[in-house]
């Protein structure tokens, strides 16, 4: 059995900043220590950039309007664009499935971003995600098509099946990705041409849960 000695600091400042990297995802103490002391060697102005653009990020991003994105403006670039068709929404959990959908080029629509999945396990429910503003677009009547790109998870099902309660009786088309993303996946980690053509070639919703 491997035991954890603690690591010594010759200096509080050194300690507080490797303690402060450690709380970031995936990064432990060693390897928080080795960041640190690369910042360190670094001239003072490259780790004042880093900070600044750190605050900066934190006091003035936003979140879009309408779609929950991350924006530096109160409508993101994609809302924004008239070239893109704005009948058609790509239903996705968090902004890194944005960025993995548009690496592909393949979609020319808009996205909304729910902001999670409902997970009672992990005390997710509706009301904690942005399923109302998805729903109260569905009512406008502006909408054609609704793509559910969720993981492949029973979260993920759980949340489309809900959200698809919400909205059946409303003339709209609804889809999910092809299963071309293995089940259990994450979007994110999809390669972009699997994840491309698993766009291109989504299925009615219906026939998803059917095959469930």
């Amino acid at each position: 059995m491997t035991t954890f000695t603690p690591m010594e600091f010759s200096s509080k400042l050194l300690e507080k900043a490797v303690n402060e990297m450690a709380q970031l995802p995936g990064i432990g103490k060693r390897t928080a220590l080795r960041l640190v002391l690369h910042l360190l060697k670094q001239p003072t102005e490259k780790t004042r950039f880093l900070s600044d653009a750190l605050t900066m990020m934190r006091e003035e991003v936003k979140f879009c309007n309408s779609c929950h994105n991350i924006s530096d403006l109160e409508l993101c670039e994609i809302c924004s664009n008239a070239n893109r068709n704005h009948k058609i929404i790509c239903v996705v959990e968090d902004i890194r499935d944005v960025m993995a959908i548009e690496n592909t080029q393949q979609f020319k629509g808009i996205y909304h971003v729910l902001g999670g999945k409902i997970s009672p396990i992990d005390g997710v429910g509706p009301s904690q995600l942005n399923i109302s503003t998805l729903v109260d677009k569905v009512k406008t009547g502006t909408i054609q098509e609704l793509i559910f790109a969720l993981s492949s998870t029973m979260e993920g099902d759980t949340t489309n099946f809900f959200i698809y309660k919400q909205i059946k009786d409303y003339n709209i088309i609804t889809s999910t990705i092809a299963r071309g993303i293995a089940v259990g996946d994450e979007l994110e980690y999809a390669d972009e041409v699997t994840l491309g053509r698993s766009i291109l070639q989504r299925i009615p919703l219906e026939i998803s849960f059917k095959n469930n």
